[in-house]
């Protein structure tokens, strides 16, 4: 006969739950000590759900048993386990979704860094000498070659990068930049707080729609390091406007002896996409127009793991290298191997193209995806679930290409009137729970989805999660 628990009197102690049979293998996968706080948080909320009966028709309310207090602590333990860093389907249309990690990795960058994660590697050994070798070396000889420089390196965000430049080349003195340029990134973050933690001044010309090149000149003095550019990739300024061109600021800069430093953001490596997408900097481009020092994001328009670029001048690049910082900002062996194997890729355009998730995203034919669309379409028709295909604009995302809108067909569900109906908003937020887990939007009373973001090979389970739901 099965004891009911009624009252807190009945509450089983403890260790007679530890002893129940029914927890031998939760004991084995999760541990002595999980289980016991799993156990104990179980038991305290089943008292103090029953000190809160108030009546005698709440009672039955609150019956349990001590199969009952089992279940309740396994799905404790289920829930605890689940990782909160969890794979979900994209089908927002942001191809760079700041929120869901940015940029997803070639496959062969993912598996550089699993090989890397889980084996010794030559992180730091140079094998032709049998002695220690340099951290970055094969990913400076691989921008280098890709970016017609003179050195290279790489540190663990842009925002460090940006902070490293600084800190080695101008602690202490100032740095001049433009007012238009003193954007607010990610976060809430800064960029002129995040300069000033470099030590260095930040000297602020002309206005924050105009300034001129007698701006930068009257502005430099003995008290000034270098010249900065920041590029305004997360906002657009249109109308009356005018800011100095790259290679004129380089002749400034040069012709009174200093550095020019260039935050170019988003790091564009792709010819072809920088044509599609004309609003980002391409990096060549950059380097030819004359800055000293570059630097931008691995993990936006390069489609590689989240890193700092550093690349121009010897010089200062070997300064920073020698700079204490460096060692708080150095990417790890698995972040390395990723960013290598990604530029590797793009020695061979037509193979970036195709696997590097990003580019191919963003390159995508429409009469592709148009396809891709109506065979979604079909398959959710034959269901009974209302479905039609929409135009609607994908965008790159993460502050990239802000003016950028990927003219997209999207699959648009009206789940008012599929079998098991619900509004647009309670299928969102039931795709948010489950398995695969589903980000998509919202618009004009429909739930959108944008295949453009999701991988070929995710299409079926996204289909039969909606099926599920709504069919």
């Amino acid at each position: 006969m099965t004891l009911l628990i009624e009252t807190p009197r009945d509450i089983p102690p403890v260790d007679e739950v530890m002893r129940d049979e029914k927890l031998e293998d939760a004991l084995q996968t999760h541990g002595h000590a999980m289980v016991l706080r799993a156990v104990r948080n179980t038991l305290a909320d089943v008292r103090e759900a029953l000190l809160m009966k108030s009546d005698a028709t709440t009672t039955s309310a609150h019956y349990c048993c001590m199969n009952d207090l089992v279940r309740k602590v396994i799905v404790q333990l289920e829930l605890w386990s689940k990782p909160l860093i969890q794979y979900v389907i994209n089908a927002t249309g942001a191809i760079l979704h700041s929120n869901l990690g940015r940029a997803p990795l070639a496959a062969s960058a993912a598996e550089a860094a699993y090989n890397a994660g889980r084996r010794y590697t030559t992180l730091e050994y140079n094998l032709e000498e049998g002695a220690r070798g340099e951290r970055t070396a094969a990913v400076e000889v691989l921008l280098k070659r890709l970016t017609a420089v003179e050195s290279a390196l790489a540190v663990n965000n842009n925002a460090a990068a940006v902070l490293l430049i600084l800190a080695t080349l101008a602690r202490g003195r100032e740095v001049v930049v433009s007012r238009g340029e003193l954007v607010e990134i990610g976060g809430s973050f800064r960029i002129p707080e995040i300069m000033e933690e470099s030590g260095a001044t930040l000297r602020e010309v002309g206005t924050t729609n105009k300034t001129h090149p007698d701006d930068y000149l009257r502005a430099i003095g003995d008290k000034t390091a270098a010249i900065l550019k920041v590029n305004r990739s997360n906002f657009r300024m249109e109308g009356f406007t005018e800011e100095v061109a790259l290679d004129t600021l380089a002749t400034i800069a040069h012709q009174n002896g200093l550095p020019l430093i260039y935050d170019l953001g988003s790091g564009c490596l792709s010819r072809t996409l920088h044509d599609r997408i004309f609003e980002e900097p391409f990096v060549p481009d950059a380097t030819a127009s004359g800055a000293d020092i570059i630097c931008f994001s691995g993990d936006k328009l390069l489609g590689g793991p989240q890193s700092g670029i550093i690349v121009g001048r010897r010089c200062y690049i070997e300064a920073m290298r020698r700079h204490p910082l460096l060692r708080a900002f150095r990417c790890d062996k698995m972040t390395l191997a990723a960013l290598e194997t990604t530029l590797f890729l793009y020695l061979n355009p037509s193979r970036a193209h195709k696997e590097i998730p990003l580019l191919a995203m963003a390159l995508a034919d429409e009469d592709v995806l148009e396809k891709r669309v109506s065979s979604f379409i079909n398959a959710l028709n034959e269901a009974d679930v209302p479905a039609s295909m929409y135009s609607e604009s994908s965008i790159i995302g993460c502050g990239s290409a802000p003016g950028c809108k990927l003219a997209t067909p999207v699959v648009a569900i009206d789940p008012t009137l599929a079998p098991n109906p619900s509004t647009p908003d309670e299928l969102l937020r039931e795709l948010r729970t489950g398995e695969p887990l589903v980000i998509a939007r919202a618009g004009n009373d429909r739930a959108l989805f944008d295949l453009r973001t999701v991988f070929p090979e995710e299409e079926d389970a996204l289909l039969q999660r909606l099926l599920r739901i709504l069919a």
